[in-house]
């Protein structure tokens, strides 16, 4: 409310309270109709990439050749939301749902996020039922990828289902949108600090650990540790109840160096004689790396403590393959949301 309202005559609030909410609503089905368009729109290339592929001799070459091809014509001319990655989604997405009007019946309410995202899951089965799921509960974006994250459907409905937030598709989030933006071919801003990609980051491998449901206990984050010519600081530390013992995990922006595992195997020294009491096994050390592409993950084992690694920790540690997907989704997601605030700020 603005701070001058409270001088309005009384019939005035009224008028403002009507207008506010008529904009509202025009933005709402102004964000309906753009969604739907470029659901329609992504639908319909893969429709049309496919068919193209069936045309050539060799499909798997000639379709990898075809949406390089097309990256370049049309991201040149359209910009990054045609790169080789979205063209395989647009292929994807019409293969796994080829009947167009069964999709407008079946799931009115979703957005392009949710369908991308859900792709990404790669088993059609498992990506059909999160878009109907999704689209029955009335689920946020964020609330699926939660979902999908921890594996609900892979693990048969052994976890609760999150519950929904506030839904992606509020009418004041119109204009500051960065998926809308890039479909309208406005520019995105997306410089940020590594720090601050390095806490976003962290923050959800902090959720993402303790939703695993494999014992692991939350216990500190930026744990201190002082010795006489430096302070240290560790990202995450947790305790898991099954395996009885710490596991400290540290983030590195760039690639993992042998100073970055040094510092670990430090860490876990001296966590087993400053933490550790009667009945611990030894504390673990986890040294991840920003950079996907690359040796994702570095774990720390004390000399004499292989063994118990190879045969126990590792049936309960999560996966280099799983660490590397939950980093390279939080990426997408820090950025998204960087390009929205930059919008919002901007607007």
């Amino acid at each position: 409310m603005s701070k001058d309202r409270k001088n309005y005559p009384s019939h005035n609030s009224s008028i403002i309270d009507d207008i506010k909410q008529i904009i509202n609503v025009g933005r709402q089905n102004a964000y309906t109709a753009v969604n739907a368009a470029m659901i329609s729109t992504y639908w319909n290339i893969g429709r049309r990439i496919v068919e193209e592929e069936q045309h050539g001799k060799e499909r798997a070459e000639y379709g990898k050749e075809l949406i390089k091809m097309l990256a370049v014509e049309l991201t040149h001319e359209f910009g990054n939301g045609f790169s080789e990655r979205y063209l395989r989604a647009f292929r994807q997405f019409y293969l796994v749902i080829p009947n167009y009007e069964i999709w407008k019946s079946r799931f009115p309410n979703l957005l392009w996020t949710h369908i991308y995202r859900s792709l990404r899951v790669g088993d059609e089965t498992a990506i059909r039922w999160y878009l109907e799921t999704a689209s029955h509960e009335m689920w946020s974006v964020r609330t699926l990828d939660r979902n999908i994250s921890t594996q609900y459907y892979e693990r048969h409905f052994q976890q609760p289902v999150l519950p929904s937030q506030q839904e992606d598709t509020e009418a004041s989030e119109l204009i500051k949108s960065p998926v809308i933006a890039e479909f309208l071919g406005l520019k995105q801003n997306t410089s940020f600090s590594e720090s601050e990609l390095e806490n976003a980051i962290i923050e959800h491998l902090q959720e993402f650990i303790m939703e695993m449901g494999r014992g692991f206990a939350f216990m500190k984050r930026q744990q201190l540790i002082r010795t006489e010519s430096k302070d240290y600081f560790i990202d995450l530390v947790f305790y898991n109840v099954v395996l009885k013992c710490y596991v400290l995990i540290d983030l590195k922006v760039g690639k993992i160096t042998h100073q970055d595992v040094g510092q670990m195997d430090m860490y876990v020294r001296m966590y087993d004689e400053l933490k550790r009491t009667e009945g611990d096994n030894p504390t673990i050390g986890i040294v991840l790396c920003s950079e996907t592409d690359a040796d994702i993950a570095r774990y720390s084992i004390l000399k004499g403590n292989e063994q118990i690694f190879a045969t126990k920790y590792k049936l309960y540690l999560p996966t280099e393959e799983q660490l590397r997907k939950e980093i390279e989704r939080q990426k997408e997601f820090f950025i998204m949301q960087h390009q929205t605030e930059e919008k919002s700020s901007s607007s």
